[in-house]
């Protein structure tokens, strides 16, 4: 799957408003996959309250299709946010 990163954290951005996605140093691929992980893993929450990857998963999942966004965006989005929770799945031994 050919990607354009770029327009795809712009798309990533749309949802997400909230999240401090700028750092110079790294390619748009890599400053999204980060993102996604960190979303993924609940990072922005205290220990005690996060939830797990499936339900993590499940909730972006819901608010990619709800967005605005265009159909081919919100699929690009899903295919990445698949490909990280697998990683980190392979990661945990999950």
């Amino acid at each position: 799957m050919s990607v354009g990163f770029n327009d795809l954290l712009i798309s990533y951005r749309q949802i997400w408003k909230n999240r401090m996605l700028t750092d110079d140093a790294i390619s748009p691929e890599q400053m999204l996959k980060e993102a996604i992980k960190r979303e993924l893993e609940d990072a922005n929450s205290h220990p005690r309250v996060r939830k797990s990857i499936e339900v993590k998963y499940y909730l972006a999942t819901k608010r990619i299709t709800e967005s605005n966004l265009s159909n081919n965006d919100k699929v690009r989005l899903i295919h990445l946010h698949i490909e990280m929770a697998a990683q980190l799945m392979k990661e945990r031994n999950l």
